[in-house]
């Protein structure tokens, strides 16, 4: 894909060139501006099908979204602990 991009982009090097010989300046700036815009658009697009899917993308944020849910189950526990003292602590309070 590379080679064929490098080819179009001397194509339209060369149909700059003589735009500038033969046309106009204005009118030739104008197609090399466009040409050089469509020989952008067409390598930004090279691999546009090289990418990963939504749905491998969704399952690598879910495999990290458990990694770190993993991390903080220690914190989560003695949250949870303290939060059952606060409780026993509070109702004994009350009972009184």
């Amino acid at each position: 894909m590379a080679r064929r991009l490098i080819g179009w982009g001397a194509v339209w090097a060369a149909g700059s060139a003589a735009a500038f010989v033969l046309l106009d300046p204005i009118l030739a700036a104008f197609l090399a501006i466009l040409g050089l815009c469509v020989w952008g658009v067409a390598a930004l697009a090279s691999d546009w099908d090289r990418h990963s899917s939504f749905e491998q993308r969704e399952l690598d944020r879910a495999r990290r979204r458990a990694e770190r849910h993993e991390r903080g189950r220690g914190a989560r526990e003695r949250d949870r602990a303290r939060w059952a003292a606060h409780q026993q602590r509070r109702s004994d309070r009350s009972s009184r």
